[in-house]
């Protein structure tokens, strides 16, 4: 059974940067999309930012583009989020999740496993 675990969540200055890490066990990401997902206290959870499993194309919402790259690492069942020029509305609980085999990333229910998230806090 695949499952995901994230970590590199933390406290960070408005500013500052955090790289999150998607770890996988029990199975591959080869070939599965994966996604960024967060949710901030009171909000409804929102997709961040995903990474195709076939061809490495990426999408981001409008109000993290340019500060966050998401990445893949195949060998290492690992995905990657880099959040730079971090800002106060960037806090949230950020989860990572996979995209069944044969589902779209444009869709959240294609997407079938998810990880337990992890806190990310940007505050002075």
């Amino acid at each position: 059974q695949l499952q995901l675990v994230e970590s590199g969540g933390g406290l960070v200055q408005p500013g500052g940067s955090l790289r999150l890490s998607c770890v996988a066990s029990g199975g591959t990401l080869d070939y599965r999309d994966i996604g960024w997902f967060r949710q901030a206290p009171g909000k409804t959870r929102e997709g961040v930012s995903s990474i195709s499993g076939s061809d490495g194309s990426t999408y981001y919402i409008s109000t993290v583009k340019g500060r966050f790259t998401i990445s893949r690492d195949n060998a290492r069942n690992t995905v990657y989020l880099q959040m730079n020029s971090l800002k106060t509305d960037d806090t949230a609980v950020y989860y990572c999740a996979a995209v069944r085999p044969g589902g779209s990333w444009s869709y959240v229910h294609d997407y079938d496993i998810w990880g337990q998230g992890t806190q990310v806090t940007v505050s002075a």
